[in-house]
């Protein structure tokens, strides 16, 4: 099998449109990455096929800060620390009217095992795309701006190669095996900072004049597996 490149990264979001966390191992299943945005809040009032509460609606969410304990048991939870440094279980009500009052929306907490995905369970960007999205629209590096699952740093060094990847099927590590299905197609969430929620509009245009609004792929699970950061992604068609 050849090598496509080795894992710099591993992002999960325990909470739909909240801050990542960064994780030197996990476990990839069926349903995507452990514990990764299986908490979702909704707006009540929706009949769109996008009812989620995301950082397009509030950008602050993105400054909420869930974090996971005890993964992958019975005991699992989630709580969040709030920009404020209150910080509260995730199924809290403190958290549910907190939510409600910053976006001024009625809200509902969803959790679903399988997770509430925009496409697909896994997202995937290497080092190098996003390097030159940073570089061609004057902004500062930063990968958590595109919010991957598995940040990649491609064997031959060339942006955004992981486009041609779709159709391919990649062993990750040792056990694990990915399909990639389509190419992500960004929206404005890149134009908003991982950290502080402000805007840059040049990420998105540049995105969308240069590179037909896509960076990164997304992926699908085929065999679930243990990964690690410094692991190979290798092709195996």
């Amino acid at each position: 099998m050849r090598s496509a490149g080795v894992i710099s990264q591993l992002g999960r979001y325990p909470v739909k449109s909240m801050r990542g966390e960064s994780l030197p191992a996990t476990t990839l299943t069926l349903q995507g990455v452990a514990e990764d945005r299986r908490y979702a809040f909704v707006q009540a009032g929706s009949r769109s096929n996008f009812p989620w509460l995301t950082a397009r609606e509030l950008p602050e969410l993105l400054c909420y800060r869930p974090s996971v304990e005890k993964a992958g048991s019975p005991e699992v939870a989630v709580s969040v620390t709030l920009p404020s440094g209150e910080k509260w279980p995730v199924d809290s009500a403190e958290l549910l009217q907190a939510l409600k009052a910053h976006s001024g929306r009625d809200l509902f907490l969803l959790r679903d095992y399988r997770g509430s995905y925009d496409v697909a369970p896994v997202s995937l960007i290497s080092d190098q795309t996003v390097a030159s999205i940073a570089g061609e629209s004057g902004t500062s590096v930063d990968a958590w701006r595109f919010r991957p699952n598995l940040l990649v740093d491609l064997k031959r060094g060339e942006a955004f190669e992981e486009l041609q990847w779709v159709g391919r099927i990649l062993r990750v590590g040792s056990a694990a095996r990915i399909a990639i299905t389509e190419v992500d197609e960004r929206c404005m969430m890149i134009t908003l900072d991982p950290a502080t929620a402000q805007r840059s509009p040049a990420v998105l245009r540049c995105v969308a004049q240069q590179h037909q609004q896509r960076a990164g792929v997304y992926a699908t699970v085929l065999t679930p597996g243990e990964v690690r950061v410094g692991d190979t992604l290798a092709f195996e068609n």
